[in-house]
């Protein structure tokens, strides 16, 4: 059977193909924006579609294929420098993810399996309470509150055209390769830069890259993951105190933490206008897999240790090349 991937380029994509990769069932053919430059993705089929937009053109790229995995979104950014962030959102998260959804319909496609963003759900949990996957949903951002738009435009085009729809909710993911403030984080234990987090009490949930994907996989053709909504994570929740320890150990850096209360980093973070960065520090976010577990069977395949550890060993396998390209004359 043949599978479309959007976002094949892309952190989640990628591991979506490497996956598809190592098994016989699937096929995967991609949907790109742009020819690819990387070896990994020219040697698979793939059709150009350009951006994805409410007029893009999706039917090639969909012949002969069952299902679609659409990872390719616009991505939440800190300091969006669009005039009207919501309305791009939109665009693109919306109106793009709709349009390719009734050309799937249309061609045949059997299932579509969306991978949103816990944002949907909202900010922030106590740590006794976490997000589950039939809450209300609480949107607060606009690259929130398009995710959850999107969502209740394939739920309805499920039900108006019979496509079977799968929409997978992810916090952070990380994993071998992971850039932005997972990247920094471990840059800066590496350094053994003094970090004021060392009495952080919250609770965060994280998904792994490997356990994200073989949820996704596992939800292509799992008959009883049509038209659901799953939350995706490890399955064990962190602090962030507890994260920095753990990374330090798998990067061989003990992490230096100087253990400043979170009120006072609170406070601090809204002097300098970064009350973001200070909730997702000490806020907890956590969030319940118990609906995958039970309706599919489905278990997170790799522990946390095991994902920071190959997360620790790819970055310093990284450093040591960049290290190693400076020092050639």
């Amino acid at each position: 059977m043949k599978a479309m991937i959007t976002g094949a380029t892309g952190f989640v994509g990628q591991g979506v193909l490497e996956r598809l990769n190592q098994q016989a069932k699937w096929v995967p053919y991609l949907a790109l924006r742009r020819p690819p430059s990387a070896e990994a993705i020219q040697a698979h089929s793939y059709t150009l579609v350009g951006d994805i937009t409410p007029e893009t053109d999706w039917h090639d790229a969909l012949i002969d294929c069952q299902a679609v995995v659409h990872c390719a979104a616009r991505v939440h950014v800190m300091d969006d420098p669009e005039v009207d962030p919501l309305a791009a959102f939109r665009e693109a998260n919306v109106a793009g993810t709709l349009n390719l959804a009734r050309q799937a319909a249309e061609s045949g496609i059997k299932r579509f399996v969306f991978i949103s963003s816990i944002k949907v759900n909202g900010e922030q949990t106590s740590a006794d309470r976490p997000f589950q996957a039939d809450d209300t949903p609480a949107p607060s951002d606009p690259y929130g509150i398009s995710k959850h738009e999107a969502e209740q435009g394939l739920l309805a085009l499920a039900e108006e055209t019979g496509m079977e729809v799968v929409i997978i909710r992810s916090p952070l993911v990380y994993g071998p390769g992971v850039k932005a403030n997972f990247a920094s984080l471990m840059r800066w234990l590496q350094k053994g830069v003094p970090l004021p987090l060392g009495a952080i009490h919250n609770q965060r949930s994280l998904v792994a890259r490997g356990n994200l994907v073989d949820l996704i996989v596992t939800c292509l053709d799992h008959p009883d993951a049509a038209n659901q909504i799953f939350l995706a994570g490890d399955g064990e929740d962190l602090s962030t105190t507890q994260l920095l320890r753990r990374m330090g150990q798998a990067l061989g850096k003990p992490a230096r933490l100087v253990p400043v209360p979170a009120g006072l980093l609170e406070a601090g973070a809204a002097v300098l206008g970064k009350r973001d960065v200070a909730q997702r520090l000490c806020g907890s976010l956590c969030v319940d897999i118990g609906k995958a577990q039970r309706l599919i069977g489905w278990q997170p395949p790799i522990s946390i240790e095991t994902a920071l550890q190959e997360t620790a060993d790819a970055f310093l396998n990284e450093q040591n090349t960049l290290q190693a390209k400076d020092a050639t004359p």
